[in-house]
């Protein structure tokens, strides 16, 4: 699609394959009036004109730059002092200059060399990372830079219409374009791209060395050919790269030799359990970082890249199935076997973001961690002072469950952490858990706005028991005291305003660990060490209760829910529900891992009924309400909320958030401080549709996302809902089941 007209005139200084294929960007978009270049080489221009990627040539950097609003410094890094020179005297006042190079302090300095520490407020270097095995005009493509990253490195007099006149130039070739300190991206390239082009480079000359080499070439595996694959790359550039960042780049060969020496080692020693920790470590920790990273600047931009589009008609509503395991449990699972003596066995594991997000951390911290692999995860526990300080900050992508947790944990430790999250988790208050902590001695700081993350905790203090009354009922919060309480000296204990889920203290007891239950206080003694056990992960609640809700609001509908945890502290929708008429029964009731589970039938025989939903099942069915809000809506009569001021604090705000999706789809609602009225639709005996069609804004809340594609089920029109990409976050199977059930559900990106 063509873009409007950016620059009058934009000259290249230099054409190789960056400006070459930038040229054919501001060709094919026609973002520029006039497209120049000034090249020593008489053949590269007369070539450039016939591609048509200039409409003039020059010899003279200076000629060609006169009049030109954009100036790209598309040659060597080492050249760029020189280039600046020349083109001094003839610049506009108000020309971007930007360059391509793969180094950026360089660039800077050489700027200085010319124009003194006051440089134009148009000098705004840049690198595109693309490349290709060849150089040259001929090599360009109008497609290099699609899907690529571009690093702009503003300047503190940098102006900022020129910076977003940039922006829009690289977005228009299809890049994601990222603005960075210009020390930080030389550090950054040093590691991530510097350092692996001189590992390939050293690996083939080490290789073409030997006096085989020619059997080793002939049967170079493709690990080889891929990782060698750079060293094609032009010698010439890389020469002046390695020397321009030669601080940085030293730094990163210093800690690849460390690292390296630790692999020998272990090699060495046949170390069977390190080995596979350090292996397994990098290859999670490249999976994750990969997946976080990539939905990170989505949530950041606030850009939606899946919608779900739920169409009405659905045949059926039935079938037997085993929604993914307990989130609470697996992130549990992971803390308190990382911090036991011996190995902890955890099957049914729920390999969702969140959970993974947990493991993560945990890894980063020294622990030894083996899969997840169908469900499967071992953790080699380091014991109760056995973590070690991560080298960088731990991202716990939207888990507010880990975060909070990990405040209890980290609060009591040797060293400093820092816990950071993507754009939603950091919106989300951490004060809760960090005024307690505080009490008990720890030095927590909520770095972002209103008690929000990052989350910076100083080691190093001794904490202390303490009696805390919770202010709300929340089980992250309880968990947190409690767990800081394992290092505290002296009892911890915590009352609780209402019962929540009790996952962490039968946990900890699974674990050998001692904890007391008096109605609505549980306490523990510090001190004490937890002992690797087995942990079945249960089937989750809150990820069948949308398969409940659809089968109890759908006529004929057969549903069964296989091994679901049935915690009397997670199974307020059950009550709920039943309270409501639903056709529900508990069945083949059993313990697993120390949590009850049982099978779940449901069947859509009868309408709901609007009920007021008592307040001691509020806090039983937190996570669950978003479906329930849908429940409410096909029920006959007034459903009433009141109590549940939680569901504000959430991934969104919750009550908020559906009180505007379900208005949209036709369903009077009022949202009041704590709760929700709304008026159901439903009428005896009657299972027309009850929703009209409508695009719903997920707010890229998973709850929310899947709440609504279950009332897809009784629409008349087709109901659209956009951000679902953090459905993963906890069902990473629920368009697979949802579809296998009968919800004509489609997935697309936008």
């Amino acid at each position: 699609m063509s873009q409007a007209v950016l620059f009058e005139k934009v000259a290249f200084i230099g054409l190789g394959l960056i400006g070459s294929s930038l040229a054919r960007v501001i060709q094919a978009q026609h973002l520029a009036k006039s497209v120049v270049a000034s090249t020593r080489s008489v053949k590269t221009l007369q070539d450039a004109k016939q591609l048509g990627l200039i409409d003039a040539g020059f010899h003279d950097a200076g000629e060609a730059i006169k009049g030109a609003d954009l100036i790209v410094l598309a040659l060597p890094v080492q050249a760029t002092q020189s280039a600046l020179e020349k083109i001094k005297p003839f610049l506009r006042e108000d020309a971007i200059i930007t360059d391509v190079g793969s180094t950026k302090g360089n660039v800077v300095d050489a700027a200085k060399a010319v124009f003194g520490e006051n440089l134009p407020k148009g000098f705004i270097p840049g690198h595109p990372i693309a490349g290709s095995e060849h150089s040259g005009v001929h090599a360009g493509k109008v497609d290099l830079f699609a899907n690529h990253k571009v690093i702009l490195t503003p300047l503190q007099g940098s102006d900022k219409e020129a910076v977003q006149k940039l922006i829009q130039l690289w977005q228009a070739a299809q890049a994601e374009v990222i603005c960075m300190d210009v020390d930080r991206h030389d550090e950054v390239l040093a590691h991530t791209s510097h350092l692996p082009h001189l590992m390939a480079f050293n690996l083939v000359e080490q290789l073409a060395s030997r006096k085989d080499n020619l059997d080793i070439f002939r049967y170079a595996a493709g690990g080889f050919r891929d990782f060698s694959r750079i060293a094609a790359s032009d010698p010439q550039m890389w020469h002046d790269i390695f020397f321009a960042n030669k601080k940085a780049i030293l730094n990163a060969v210093a800690g690849f030799e460390q690292q390296l020496q630790q692999f020998k080692q272990v090699i060495e020693n046949e170390d069977s359990q390190k080995l596979m920790g350090m292996l397994g470590h990098a290859r999670a920790a490249r999976q994750h970082f990969n997946h976080m990273l990539a939905n990170q600047p989505l949530m950041e931009n606030h850009t939606v890249t899946q919608q779900f589009t739920i169409l009405p008609g659905t045949q059926k509503f039935e079938g037997k199935f085993t929604v993914p395991g307990d989130k609470s449990v697996s992130h549990r699972s992971i803390m308190f076997g990382a911090i036991a003596e011996g190995t902890t066995h955890v099957t049914g594991f729920l390999e969702g973001e969140d959970a993974l997000a947990t493991l993560q951390a945990f890894r980063d911290m020294g622990v030894s961690i083996e899969g997840p692999k169908n469900g499967e995860v071992t953790i080699h526990g380091v014991g109760i002072n056995g973590l070690k300080a991560p080298a960088s900050a731990l991202y716990m992508g939207n888990s507010g469950t880990s975060m909070r947790l990990l405040s209890g944990i980290l609060s009591a430790q040797q060293f400093d952490s820092v816990m950071t999250g993507d754009a939603s988790l950091s919106k989300r208050p951490m004060e809760r858990i960090a005024k307690p902590l505080r009490l008990m001695g720890a030095k927590i700081q909520t770095t972002g706005e209103k008690g929000t993350p990052p989350v910076s905790i100083t080691g190093s203090q001794q904490l202390q028991g303490i009696h805390y009354d919770l202010p709300m009922a929340s089980a992250q919060v309880k968990s947190g005291i409690l767990l800081a309480g394992l290092w505290a000296n002296g009892e911890t204990s915590v009352t609780e305003p209402e019962p929540t889920r009790d996952h962490t203290e039968r946990m900890l007891r699974a674990f050998g660990y001692e904890v007391k239950t008096e109605g609505n206080k549980i306490s523990l003694i510090g001190g004490e060490k937890l002992t690797g056990t087995d942990i079945q992960v249960p089937s989750d609640i809150s990820s069948a209760a949308f398969f409940m809700v659809g089968a109890a609001i759908t006529q004929g509908a057969d549903i069964t829910l296989e091994a679901v945890g049935i915690n009397p502290t997670r199974t307020g929708v059950i009550e709920i529900l039943k309270q409501m008429g639903a056709n529900l029964t508990v069945e083949n009731e059993r313990i697993a891992g120390g949590e009850p589970i049982a099978d779940i039938h449901i069947r859509g025989t009868q309408t709901l009924k609007g009920i007021h939903i008592p307040e001691d099942q509020v806090p039983l069915a937190i996570d669950e309400f978003p479906a329930l809000f849908i429940a409410a809506a096909c029920a006959e009569g007034e459903t009433v909320l009141t109590g549940a001021a939680e569901l504000r604090v959430k991934e969104s705000d919750r009550i908020q958030v559906m009180a505007d999706g379900l208005k949209l789809l036709g369903i009077q609602c009022t949202p009041t401080a704590d709760g929700i009225i709304i008026q159901g639709k439903g009428k005896a005996g009657d299972w027309s549709p009850v929703f009209a069609g409508g695009q719903i804004e997920s707010h890229h809340d998973h709850r929310i996302a899947m709440s609504f594609s279950m009332a897809g089920l009784r629409a008349a029109e087709p109901i659209t809902i956009v951000g679902t990409e953090t459905v993963a976050t906890s069902f990473p199977t629920f368009t697979e089941l949802a579809t296998q059930a009968g919800l004509l559900l489609q997935v697309s990106n936008i």
